[in-house]
């Protein structure tokens, strides 16, 4: 059997000074209302998001035909950029690094970073940027260490989601750098301190730059929500049926993409094979395996306010709550109880299933021969396989798709060869073997595997359980030493 070598993921970093001839520019008040779509805050890095968008750009512009794709409308969500001298001088006029480096808890230090005070130079810009924009907007993380190649920092840091949309400028400004003050924080919490103890980096390394980006969506009965997002890989290492690792994968999700993220329920499908159907054969299965809830900007005036939380503005919702808002009209299909069959759409009375059937194999829009173009493009611009984020509403009455392309960055992909004959599947030395594995390669420095035993588990030992499998994780981090760990569930995630 021939394997690919296991791939790491990375980001670029590009370093250059960006200026007004490739479409940055510095912050004004009008840089929103201009139609500029990028602006920056201050000096220094801008970080893996930031300049894989700016990088990007251009090749979108030149080689998506507008009439290839007539019902599609692309754009990069307008954006603003604070750069990380910015943070270099929060952290040391604050003198808050004492704090970011203890090991007070995540809580603690949130609230000792919104105490602090932004850099007073940058406050008439924010104020400014408040001013002129009353969307929701995305507050996130860009920062340098995301790019890392073969460790990446990507989804460690916080995104944090404001609506944006109290009559006050000055509650508006406020609440946005509480966000921004939050992200900074989220350099140093728990999961970020965890992840450079595994790592070759030290946190001292670290510095963030953050992205003030319009949110994708439109607000339907107080939740503000794009109709989906999505995360297109252009190399799948997880390939299952008929599809190959280099025909890609791509993950949909009703609502924001934290669910995405976060690792929920999503879709996911080979762009090759769109119309493939679900590894489930039955209705019931169906739905209990797909997605049933989504996330949204919480655009309700009255809300209990928690600034320590990256879920401050964000709610969790059902999926009957979007068939209300009649946004999932080109998402689901409908179990026709009657029939036992699952239709394509939601014109009959039903349970509602998020299987993209509508999109995918009406191919309405376009919107998978759009997908297979981006992927294309960003493949041939970076040079090396991709993963790209996007999210999109569906304009009601224009009948078009509104593709908000949100980030992409480069995947390195090994093309290493692992061989294994037969006879090595089985013997004294083989500890375990499989000829159904997701994902494969070849590691040879291993010390330990930290064994959950399934005969001796119980159930209501659980948080006991989970307090010794998290010291003896301390202890064999903290010793540098390389380990599996094997326990029930999604430890992986």
């Amino acid at each position: 059997m021939n394997y690919l070598f296991p791939a790491f993921w990375f980001r670029f970093v590009f370093m250059q000074t960006i200026n007004s001839n490739n479409n940055s520019v510095r912050f004004d008040r009008k840089s929103f209302e201009t139609g500029k779509d990028f602006s920056c805050i201050g000096e220094g890095s801008y970080g893996g998001k930031a300049s894989g968008l700016i990088s990007i750009k251009k090749a979108l512009l030149e080689k998506i035909n507008s009439d290839q794709f007539p019902q599609v409308e692309i754009n990069l969500p307008k954006m603003v950029v604070i750069r990380t001298d910015v943070f270099d001088s929060f952290m040391k006029r604050n003198n808050l690094y004492e704090l970011a480096f203890s090991d007070e808890s995540d809580i603690r230090k949130a609230n000792g970073f919104l105490k602090a005070d932004l850099p007073v130079e940058i406050l008439g810009d924010l104020h400014s940027l408040i001013q002129t924009i009353k969307t929701p907007l995305a507050i996130r993380s860009s920062s340098m260490l995301e790019d890392a190649k073969y460790e990446p920092f990507a989804g460690i840091y916080a995104t944090k989601m404001i609506p944006n949309n109290q009559p006050s400028v000055d509650t508006r400004f406020l609440k946005l750098i509480e966000a921004i003050k939050f992200v900074y924080a989220s350099t140093y919490f728990k999961v970020s301190k965890d992840y450079f103890a595994a790592s070759t980096h030290t946190i001292e390394e670290e510095k963030m730059a953050v992205i003030i980006q319009e949110v994708v969506g439109e607000n339907n009965n107080f939740r503000f929500y794009p109709h989906f997002s999505g995360v297109a890989r252009s190399f799948n290492f997880y390939p299952n049926g008929r599809s190959k690792p280099e025909h890609g994968v791509v993950n949909l999700a009703l609502g924001l993409g934290k669910t995405i993220v976060d690792g929920g329920i999503v879709w996911s499908y080979s762009p090759v094979y769109p119309k493939a159907p679900a590894p489930f054969g039955d209705p019931q299965d169906i739905i209990d395996s797909t997605q049933n809830t989504f996330w949204a900007v919480n655009m309700n005036p009255i809300i209990n306010f928690d600034p320590t939380k990256e879920t401050e503005y964000m709610s969790l919702h059902n999926i009957q709550e979007a068939d209300y808002d009649n946004t999932i009209k080109y998402l689901a299909s409908t179990f026709d109880t009657k029939s036992n069959k699952i239709v394509i759409g939601v014109g009959t009375d039903g349970p509602r299933i998020l299987n993209f059937a509508p999109l995918l194999h009406m191919n309405e829009f376009g919107f998978n021969d759009l997908i297979k173009k981006l992927l294309e493009i960003c493949e041939e611009s970076l040079g090396s396989s991709v993963e790209i984020e996007f999210a999109v509403t569906i304009h009601k009455n224009k009948n078009k798709l509104k593709f908000g392309f949100l980030q992409v960055r480069p995947m390195v992909v090994s093309d290493r060869i692992v061989e294994l004959g037969d006879s090595e599947m089985f013997g004294e030395d083989v500890l375990v073997a499989s000829d159904r594995a997701m994902g494969n390669g070849l590691i040879d420095n291993l010390c330990d595997i930290v064994y959950v035993n399934p005969d001796k588990f119980d159930k209501k030992n659980t948080k006991q359980i989970a307090k010794e499998i998290d010291s003896i994780n301390r202890k064999l981090v903290n010793e540098k030493t390389n380990y599996v760990l094997i326990g029930f569930g999604r430890w992986g995630s």
